[in-house]
């Protein structure tokens, strides 16, 4: 009888550690650093005028961020998930942050800058905008049913997002990967709204109107200053 009690704690402990390690398959891992560093290195192109601090401070916050991550990764000791999780939010609203200000700061230099500064307007807004898609792909990825470990857990049933793919619950046991994130970040902030993903939660609808708010001023200033070129 303590056998059998043991055993069924025993197999219970390591359902639970096989949980908390759980591991990001390396394709979306690789699509998340990819994404993460090309922020970092658009905003490494910003003007000081337009950045909240150092430009290269957001990049370096990433490496800090994601080097013990990978580190662990390659050497094949995986840390908790939830530690994990914990330093990519951690790593999402300082970023999140320093992509406001920059456009914050954009709006506010505007009257500063002169007519032959056009190409520069230009080339600080494409990379805010660029930026502002990138930044809330990663956050629908983290935050989408309290991210991909639970997302896992529930058999991928929408939960902050409605995917078409998810509309008869899920049957075909459909997976999102990061690539449909970044789609849903592209489709934010250029149709401004939903296309064929709806959200469904109040933070997701809160996410998906920030993005929109950032990427209409951005677009603004844009085709405004590219009709005063014409």
């Amino acid at each position: 009888m303590h056998q059998l009690h043991d055993s069924s704690i025993g197999k219970k402990d390591n359902k639970n550690e096989s949980q908390s390690r759980y591991r990001i398959p390396i394709s979306a891992f690789t699509v998340l650093i990819g994404i993460a560093l090309l922020f970092g290195v658009l905003y490494l192109t910003l003007p000081a005028r337009i950045t909240l601090g150092p430009n290269w401070l957001p990049l370096a916050v990433i490496l800090i961020t994601l080097l013990p991550i990978v580190t662990t990764r390659i050497f094949q000791h995986p840390i908790s998930y939830h530690y994990t999780r914990a330093m990519m939010l951690i790593m999402l609203g300082f970023i999140t942050v320093a992509l406001i200000a920059g456009v914050i700061l954009l709006i506010i230099t505007l009257p500063q800058r002169q007519q032959g500064q056009s190409v520069s307007l230009l080339r600080t807004g494409a990379s805010l905008w660029i930026g502002n898609i990138l930044v809330f792909a990663l956050w629908y990825w983290e935050l989408d049913g309290g991210g991909p470990k639970v997302r896992h857990e529930n058999g991928n049933k929408a939960a902050d997002f409605l995917f078409p793919q998810q509309a008869d619950g899920n049957k075909s046991g459909w997976v999102p990967h990061l690539i449909d994130y970044l789609f849903l970040g592209f489709t934010g902030a250029t149709a401004l709204s939903p296309a064929d993903t709806y959200p469904l939660t109040r933070r997701a609808k809160c996410l998906m109107m920030l993005e929109a708010i950032l990427a209409l001023i951005v677009l603004t200033i844009l085709i405004g200053r590219a009709v005063n070129i014409l």
